[in-house]
């Protein structure tokens, strides 16, 4: 299996302020293992011998200021090494006007999308936007449309109480690709999270410019669990559509509890009952589709 890697990331310590100083409580648990660089040989000894044969960097929360010094250094580690193969990088859509960041990020010929974290969540650990309500914003709606303009998808990163909102921010921007970012993230796993996390994504789904990243699936549990796995890579894949569904490996934070053999794998197994066309789809066709390469 040919297989894209469609989110993950390499880092330098030092340009990171979580993974500096005193630790800081992460969505994702303890981090002591990854708080360190985390450079791109070591990425492909991990992936080496599983298939990926690409990869795309999402950004890593450098300092806002830093957004363009983060995919200069990105764009730097790819022609050293040819890896990444794109890049997803930062800019802040709540700005009067996002252009002239674009405009300095568009210099890089590997930047293919732009993420903001919009997950707002009532428990503190699980929070990251100042305002769970960015979605409805207009000059965040006004700001992501001119991604169209340069040929740019959103990884867009909300939970389920955030969807509806999502929708609207979708429809506001037509032209512009959304690529939701581990499936809708979802935390609550209680009949009733499973039920609003489910009603959240069919809103999405029914929105023909949304894909799904299958990613980050042990982020709440915290460990490799195939019966998880396969639930929302079987769920999602219903509900978009193996050719609006793509694989993402979350990596280095899914290494805090497992390997990447181990993890593709998983995701693999997952999908072994859909057709080998809706297997391509997930592991490879979606990815070059959206981020365009």
């Amino acid at each position: 299996m040919r297989i894209i890697d469609a989110h993950f990331h390499i880092w330098r310590q030092a340009d990171l302020p979580w993974l500096t100083g005193p630790m800081q409580p992460r969505i994702f648990g303890p981090y002591e293992p990854i708080r360190r660089d985390y450079p791109m040989a070591e990425y492909l000894a991990d992936v080496a011998d599983t298939g990926v044969e690409k990869a795309i960097y999402v950004q890593a929360n450098w300092p806002n200021e830093s957004a363009e010094a983060e995919v200069a250094w990105v764009e730097s580690v790819a022609l050293e090494t040819g890896w990444p193969h794109a890049i997803v990088g930062y800019a802040d859509m709540t700005v009067p006007d996002v252009r002239p960041a674009l405009d300095r990020l568009a210099r890089y010929p590997r930047l293919r999308g732009i993420r903001q974290q919009f997950h707002w969540h009532e428990k503190s650990l699980y929070r990251f936007a100042a305002d769970p309500d960015l979605c409805r914003n207009p000059v965040v709606q006004r700001n992501l449309a001119r991604l169209a303009d340069y040929g740019w998808a959103f990884d867009l990163q909300v939970f389920a109480p955030q969807m509806a909102g999502a929708v609207e921010l979708v429809r506001a921007c037509p032209n512009v690709i959304f690529i939701l970012q581990h499936a809708g993230m979802l935390e609550d796993l209680s009949g009733a999270g499973r039920a609003a996390w489910r009603q959240g994504m069919a809103l999405l789904a029914g929105e023909p410019n949304v894909v799904s990243k299958l990613s980050g699936f042990g982020t709440f549990i915290q460990r490799n669990d195939p019966l998880h796995v396969g639930w929302l890579l079987d769920e999602t894949v219903r509900l978009f559509g193996a050719d609006r569904c793509l694989y993402g490996s979350n990596f280095p934070i899914e290494k805090l509890w497992t390997g990447y053999g181990a993890l593709i794998s998983t995701h693999l197994q997952g999908a072994s009952r859909l057709s080998e066309p809706e297997q391509r789809a997930i592991f490879h066709d979606t990815a070059c589709r959206v981020y365009r390469f």
